[in-house]
């Protein structure tokens, strides 16, 4: 018995030490949470687990305090819900001429983010002279072209195909099962395309349906039987296998006297503007700037500019932030913002008063304890109302998400200018409000709500908000290149 009585003291007294070390290191806890979450471990492994993380913690403090607040910088970031790197793209579509990369659904990110679970965010990139297969899809989309030219195609109904050529700075709706094609008719640029989809079966699930291919991808009339092919195509079995043999993929190269026959007939068939642009695309780019200034730019277009925005309460916007300048903070009445970078470096910061809800949430979702957790948290909101700093840093191809009404500012490093391609659903009637700046929200309250607001007399107060002579785009921060420290994370070493 003596043996079981010094583990159990040892383990006692090494659990009270760490503890001791900061109960509320975020890091720590996580791991912890992640221990207990383990259905394969026997409780004590989970024990031993949690004691790994503890000892984890104690020896990174006690190599390094200064690291403290490192880290913590660090781990705001990994535990970002509201922010998506490149590798957050997965690739629905790929060959060497070109792919398509869709966010993964918000809810395998976060519990947070079921109310917008039926949206997806995707890139798809196309190499010069590439041809992308018809195909269709149970999503509503809007695409934003960041570079490049081409030529699209939409067959929406019979002896209907609508054809026109897209640019740099087209939006362009495809609505649900429209049977879509395009092409690269560029010799030496890639065609980028950014686009939300709106899913219309089951939430936040994305499906690709190809009326023609091989194996990868496979045409879905292979789903049907021979007797069934041949019937309704009037055509003997070997005839329609021979259509189904190749191997090319979803993207592939088109000739030159392929692209040339195209862009004809595109110029010839489909519904076009008596001068020439498409009638179903509006470029952005075109568009006078809604603000514009030395320190950035922003161009937005909604249902007032393009009309097929409307029925999905759309607007898509693209900003342009000088290396070294910042976007104000602000926030959005009633909008939630979906942001791609498309080029340079920056981060942004938000106050969110959601995350660490999230996180008790997830230690007590196996209780099933939601009305005792919703009782909990409307007591702590009475008693406390605060909030957490979300940052992250921001370079091409990643992804970040504003919720409407929560406060954030945007930063471009020094090194070269920091531009967004922007789509933000619930678009009627909602109001970007800004902080701080030349237009602040502040400087409409009237002396004495300032003077009770901010405890102080309203010429203290005018003066405050009078000094920031900019609108909305101004001087950033001084800039420095944050170097992450290359230690290896908690979770790794409790065996993750």
């Amino acid at each position: 018995m003596a043996r079981p009585t010094l583990s159990l003291l040892f383990l006692l007294s090494f659990f009270l030490l760490a503890f001791s070390f900061n109960a509320e290191d975020p890091e720590l806890k996580t791991c912890k949470h992640h221990c207990r979450q383990q259905r394969q471990f026997s409780e004590s492994e989970k024990r031993e687990c949690e004691l790994r993380c503890e000892e984890y913690a104690r020896e990174r403090r006690e190599y390094n305090p200064r690291r403290e607040g490192e880290e913590r910088e660090r781990w705001e970031g990994e535990r970002n819900p509201y922010f998506f790197d490149r590798e957050s793209f997965q690739h629905r579509i790929r060959s060497e001429h070109g792919s398509v990369r869709v966010l993964e659904r918000f809810t395998q990110r976060s519990e947070l983010l079921r109310w917008i679970e039926k949206y997806r965010l995707g890139i798809m990139e196309a190499n010069p002279n590439a041809f992308v297969l018809p195909h269709h899809l149970d999503a509503d989309a809007v695409f934003y072209v960041i570079q490049g030219c081409g030529t699209l195609n939409v067959l929406r109904e019979e002896n209907n195909r609508e054809s026109f050529s897209i640019r740099k700075g087209d939006i362009v709706r495809i609505r649900a099962g429209s049977m879509v094609y395009l092409i690269n008719h560029d010799d030496n640029e890639k065609l980028y395309i950014a686009k939300i989809l709106r899913t219309v079966s089951s939430p936040g699930v994305l499906r690709e349906y190809f009326a023609v291919g091989g194996e990868n991808p496979q045409s879905f009339l292979r789903s049907f039987s021979s007797e069934i092919l041949e019937a309704a195509f009037k055509t003997r079995r070997e005839s329609l296998e021979k259509l189904f043999r190749h191997e090319k993929g979803a993207i592939v190269k088109a000739s030159k006297e392929q692209i040339r026959a195209m862009r004809r007939r595109s110029s010839e068939g489909g519904s076009r503007w008596p001068f020439g642009e498409s009638s179903s695309t509006f470029n952005l780019l075109n568009k006078r700037p809604s603000i514009s200034s030395r320190h950035g730019q922003l161009f937005d277009a909604d249902s007032g500019d393009y009309r097929e925005l409307e029925d999905l309460d759309i607007q898509v916007s693209f900003a342009n932030i000088t290396g070294g300048s910042m976007m104000a903070p602000f926030y959005n009445t009633r909008s939630a913002k979906f942001a791609i970078i498309v080029g340079g470096e920056g981060y942004f910061e938000m106050a969110c008063p959601h995350v660490s809800g999230e996180q008790e949430e997830g230690e007590r979702s196996e209780r099933g304890e939601r009305e005792e957790r919703e009782t909990e948290e409307r007591e702590s909101q009475e008693k406390r109302i605060s909030y957490q700093k979300i940052k992250s840093q921001l370079s091409h191809g990643s992804a970040f998400l504003i919720p409407a009404g929560h406060p954030v500012a945007i930063v471009a490093s020094g090194n070269e200018n920091l531009q967004l391609v922007c789509f933000e659903i619930k678009a009627k009637d909602n109001r970007r409000l800004f902080i701080a700046g030349k237009d602040s929200i502040l400087k409409q309250l009237e002396k004495e709500a300032k003077e009770l607001s901010f405890n102080a007399p309203a010429k203290e107060v005018d003066e405050w908000l009078g000094r920031q002579e900019e609108k909305a785009f101004m001087a950033g921060p001084e800039h420095r290149r944050e170097k992450r420290i290359p230690v290896n994370s908690i979770l790794d070493f409790a065996g993750f």
